[in-house]
């Protein structure tokens, strides 16, 4: 994109590195791009668009929004960027908000449900329609933080990983964002002017934890800003000899090479 900006320049760079070293999109691929209306899915979209373009068209994609009845949702203005920039959508109406705000308590995350219906409308809807790529759009921060809510929470070392098999194998499930830092994500934003849609699920639960890791995160990124690329890194570098799961390896039967011998 000749009029790109600086910052711009940078998230493609990292959209093109993510690519080449998770091999995310190739030719003649189809792939759904699952557009929220959030800044993070707006970004992901456009630079998908921008790398369609600069490669010829030698992959296709397709927006699709879910629409969850929330209160206030007014999708005018993302239709219209949408069609501005002829990009092929749908947005479903599905009344996933009723669902989630009856069966979850009032101060209980509703994320994990709210999550589980909306992927199994994401799945079902590339399915019935072939599309062999499902594009989220979550970034260096979500990867490291959702890191951290499962060591602290969850008791288990896990992330997002940048591609993904789902457990029926009938999808695959990409992050190009996975390398992008939220705060040029922002900065993006402020150029582009994306017309956002609120999440009020979200939004309405200012005690959820991952709101807490990052700022524990941020604490830390404020007396060594390489914290949250360290914490990258080491989803990248893992050391299993170094850690405690017995199913990885036999402690109890460990012995030396002269135990072995005897």
């Amino acid at each position: 994109m000749t009029n790109s900006s600086k910052v711009e320049k940078k998230l493609l760079h990292y959209i093109n590195k993510a690519n080449d070293d998770f091999n995310m999109i190739s030719k003649g691929d189809r792939v759904m791009v699952c557009l929220s209306g959030g800044k993070d899915s707006f970004t992901m979209l456009t630079l998908l668009n921008a790398m369609r373009i600069a490669s010829n068209y030698k992959f296709e994609i397709f927006s699709f929004t879910l629409d969850q009845a929330q209160p206030g949702w007014n999708d005018t203005a993302l239709r219209e960027w949408l069609e501005k920039r002829k990009i092929p959508y749908e947005i479903m109406r599905q009344d996933t908000y009723s669902i989630v705000k009856e069966k979850i308590p009032e101060g209980k995350t509703y994320c994990s449900l709210c999550s589980r219906l909306r992927r199994g409308i994401i799945y079902s809807y590339a399915e019935e329609h072939g599309y062999n790529k499902v594009a989220l759009g979550h970034h260096r921060d979500d990867l490291i933080r959702t890191l951290l809510m499962s060591i602290l929470y969850g008791g288990q070392i896990q992330s997002m990983p940048p591609k993904l098999l789902s457990d029926n194998k009938k999808h695959i499930v990409i992050r190009p964002l996975a390398y992008c830092q939220e705060d040029d994500i922002k900065e993006y934003l402020a150029e582009q002017d994306f017309p956002i849609i609120p999440c009020t699920l979200c939004g309405s639960q200012d005690n959820l934890m991952r709101v807490r890791v990052k700022k524990l995160i941020d604490q830390l990124a404020e007396e060594n800003p390489k914290i949250p690329s360290n914490m990258l890194h080491a989803l990248q570098s893992i050391k299993p000899s170094q850690l405690m799961d017995k199913s990885l390896w036999d402690f109890k039967g460990l012995k030396t090479t002269d135990d072995c011998l005897v």
